[in-house]
């Protein structure tokens, strides 16, 4: 279990409802900025993934006593709160982030390396500014659908392991490792396609 200033999920989170605003802090200054980079990828939204993190901090607060250490992580229990106030800003502004169907025909399957871990992302390698990296990345990303996208957030941006992210999204730990495979075999046929016209323009510099 994840310990802040080594204190567990269970006592920091009883501070914090008893009003030890010291607690809240440690909390909020762990999580805050994760939270906000899954919402950021899940939205591709600035705006939606700062209310998104407003709003899992204020029900932390409201309803931190349905936090079970039992059941899972405080980190979790974080991500799973997150997770649903994006879909609920999907709901009401889904005008604002595409959510394509997953391919007719498609299976998910299941993917392990044998030990539990995952393995992480493998991007081809390419004459990028770090930047210009990373914004692809994100578009790639946001154009996975829902369940593929929240599985890539969680385990390969955010570093969580399988039974972390399994908890946040409520499903079977097999679930998520064969949403992952698929995940990451959708992120890297749409990374060489976001490529192909870099690699391709690099290729015309160099017979002039």
């Amino acid at each position: 279990m994840f310990r802040i200033n080594g204190q567990s999920d269970a006592e920091l989170v009883r501070r914090l409802l008893a009003g030890e605003e010291s607690a809240f802090v440690s909390v909020y200054r762990r999580w805050q900025g994760p939270i906000y980079r899954f919402a950021l990828h899940m939205s591709g939204n600035g705006a939606i993934a700062e209310d998104v993190t407003q709003e899992v901090f204020m029900s932390l607060i409201r309803e931190g006593s349905r936090f079970d250490p039992a059941l899972g992580s405080l980190s979790a229990y974080l991500f799973g709160i997150a997770r649903n106030h994006v879909r609920k800003r999907y709901d009401r502004d889904r005008h604002l982030v595409p959510l394509p169907e997953p391919v007719a025909g498609t299976k998910e399957r299941s993917s392990s390396n044998g030990n539990g871990a995952h393995p992480q992302l493998v991007v081809a390698p390419v004459d990028l500014g770090r930047g210009e990296t990373i914004a692809r990345v994100r578009e790639a990303v946001l154009s996975l659908p829902e369940h593929y996208r929240e599985v890539a957030a969680l385990c390969d941006l955010q570093e969580m392991s399988y039974e972390e992210a399994a908890s946040a999204l409520d499903c079977a730990v097999g679930t998520v490792r064969s949403r992952l495979h698929r995940a990451r075999a959708l992120l890297a046929e749409k990374l060489a396609e976001l490529q192909a016209p870099t690699l391709k323009s690099a290729a015309g510099g160099m017979k002039r």
